[in-house]
């Protein structure tokens, strides 16, 4: 399934707003309003539901983390082979609440491309996102974790963080798109980050916890447009 950007990607965490048949409920309203808008919307559902989500949207499934063991005897790993089974087209890695080692995420990139899956390295700072850019991930997010759940936007609190890490970033590898997250609520959140030069959003809370979510991506989808 092919990634198209401006992106707008939403964990679904563990929250319980997105558990089970709320996950398929969000993926739904998640299709209606990608194709209204023409927005490329990506999910990353709990690893018990990324296949039903897979099986019942024409959206890309992301899985939020794998583990870079081959299949074998490894109890209670996730395999890039077990997300790829179950309909996922990529993962995200190194998110601030699931950190990995650098070596662990090179294993996992290597792993994942071999299979045709694609990457998301979550990045605390821009000297972060230049470190994991050289490892060529489809995708590096730069979330500072502070603002992580905060309804503060880095667009808005840190704005420079984006710039620098765009710069960083295609500084190291200009095939890497950059997405911002952290603390994303609106579509003025979205708009002023698309204008520093990310080009889409990892978002959680503030759609999943959302009274409407379908409202909020349609706001968020609208300003894309802008």
């Amino acid at each position: 399934m092919k990634i198209a950007f401006p992106l707008i990607l939403v964990n679904f965490k563990t929250y319980n707003e997105s558990l089970g048949g709320r996950a398929v409920a969000l993926a739904k309203a998640a299709e209606r309003v990608g194709r209204e808008y023409g927005i490329c919307i990506g999910l990353a559902p709990q690893f018990v539901d990324i296949a039903t989500v897979a099986g019942n949207t024409s959206l890309p499934v992301f899985s939020q983390h794998t583990d870079p063991e081959q299949p074998g005897s490894h109890t209670g790993h996730v395999t890039p082979e077990s997300l790829k089974e179950a309909g996922a087209v990529g993962t995200i890695l190194n998110h601030s609440e699931r950190r990995l080692r650098i070596d662990v995420i090179e294993e996992a990139v290597c792993r994942c491309r071999a299979l045709g899956l694609l990457t998301c390295i979550c990045a605390n700072t821009a000297t972060v996102g230049k470190a994991v850019a050289a490892l060529g991930p489809e995708m590096v997010a730069v979330e500072p974790p502070e603002l992580i759940g905060s309804g503060i936007s880095v667009s808005k609190a840190k704005p420079e963080v984006i710039t620098s890490s765009v710069e960083m970033i295609r500084g190291v590898n200009a095939s890497t798109r950059v997405l911002c997250g952290a603390g994303v609520t609106t579509g003025e959140d979205v708009r002023a980050a698309i204008r520093l030069g990310s080009e889409g959003i990892l978002v959680a809370s503030g759609v999943v916890k959302a009274k409407d979510p379908e409202a909020v991506l349609r706001a968020f989808a609208e300003r894309m447009r802008e």
